[in-house]
């Protein structure tokens, strides 16, 4: 029994009432997911390829596509050629279009990926710089040094011994690239490559510049201002333009971009514009209120805390944040969780006075002899268990 066909729309993945530029963007997708090119020895893979291709060349066709929508498959069955996926012609179709791009993209270089012998922009740099969390927080100005190149001034750029010039490629005439076929499942496929002897220039220099050695440019060191703006966090980037390596064939120079790495801060925590810290208060200021001071990236606050704070109250310093980076007079906030902190060493006295304290406010200290009704479970530090009436 033959396997029956998936409707054409079902397989490119789009609506019946999908325009030619939707049709041709959702084939090409699949065409280059499941090229055989890129699937070798993938059976299943050139299955979908076929199918795709097949309702391609069908819903590409508006009369054929007329044809389909009215009768469906059968519109089509008996059509002879191709043979091997439901009789399909696949010569029927035109993929001259669509096929340069995609082979263009698997390939390395396509009509839309050669380069040409025109101005060209050069490319960006990338450095990094680190700094303090408040300098992420309020901005800085940070002097960076890498190295640089300029255009050489022996032959202004061309690579070429003063009183020489550079020649035309004779492998691609100047053009800077070069046209060669491929074969695919459809046939020979024309394709564009960028010229491998002169590297898309279209020029060969024969007698180099013996101060650039032939690049066009000299390599110095250099020292960069770079201006880091309030609010900027960590991983993020500074463009500088014109800072990048120069363009070819008179085109502009490419960009400096200049990863920021934020160092950690010991009490302050990120995220967005929000500001996160935990301060620790005594059990007196948490029982009785009283007032404790908060370290912000604006200095110091105090906070007036109520009698009675639990322990893990969260308190919000508004505008004590991160300033945004379209705006710096707009900040974030601070959240501060307030912790009971518990001392650790206590004098006679101290304890003495403790003990009458809990006497007062439940007697917690004797919680366990005032169990009432038979056993109870003891854990030792140990983890050994006992029990005790």
């Amino acid at each position: 029994m033959a396997e029956q066909k998936r409707d054409y729309y079902e397989v490119l993945g789009i609506e019946k009432n999908a325009d030619d530029a939707a049709i041709k963007k959702a084939y090409r997708v699949l065409a280059k997911k499941y090229h055989p090119d890129m699937n070798p020895g993938d059976a299943e893979a050139e299955k979908k390829f076929k199918e795709a291709s097949e309702a391609y060349a069908i819903l590409s066709d508006p009369e054929k596509r007329r044809q389909y929508d009215q009768y469906g498959h059968a519109a089509f069955d008996g059509a002879g050629g191709a043979g091997g996926f439901g009789g399909f012609d696949f010569n029927s179709a035109d993929f001259t279009d669509i096929f340069g791009d995609i082979f263009g993209d698997i390939f390395g270089s396509g009509r839309r990926g050669g380069r040409s012998n025109g101005p060209m922009k050069g490319a960006n740099i990338r450095t990094s710089v680190r700094i303090t969390f408040e300098e992420a927080v309020f901005g800085v100005d940070k002097e960076i040094e890498l190295t640089l190149k300029d255009e050489c001034t022996a032959c202004h750029g061309t690579g070429a011994k003063p009183g020489t010039s550079p020649e035309t490629c004779t492998k691609c005439g100047g053009k800077g690239q070069v046209v060669f076929t491929q074969q695919s499942f459809f046939g020979t496929v024309r394709n564009v490559q960028t010229c491998p002897d002169c590297h898309g220039t279209g020029k060969i220099i024969k007698d180099k510049c013996p101060d650039c050695r032939g690049t066009g440019y000299i390599a110095n060191k250099k020292k960069i201002q770079v201006s880091i703006p309030a609010g900027i966090d960590n991983g993020q980037c500074v463009r500088i333009r014109d800072k990048g390596e120069p363009g070819s064939n008179g085109g502009p120079r490419g960009d400096l971009l200049v990863e920021v790495i934020v160092g950690r801060h010991p009490i302050f925590q990120r995220q967005d514009d929000s500001i996160f810290s935990t301060v620790p208060m005594s059990f007196a200021v948490a029982a009785l209120g009283g007032e404790i001071v908060i370290d912000t990236v604006d200095g110091k606050v105090i906070y007036d805390v109520k009698a009675g704070t639990q322990t893990d109250t969260k308190v919000r310093l508004k505008g004590k944040g991160v300033p945004s980076l379209r705006n710096k007079n707009i900040r974030g906030d601070h959240y501060v969780t307030l912790v009971v902190q518990v001392p650790d060493k206590l004098s006679h006295e101290a304890k003495d006075l403790l003990k009458k304290f809990d006497e007062q406010t439940g007697d917690t200290l004797n919680a366990a002899k005032n169990v009432s009704g038979g056993k109870a479970e003891e854990t030792t530090g140990k983890g050994k268990k006992k029990f005790r009436k």
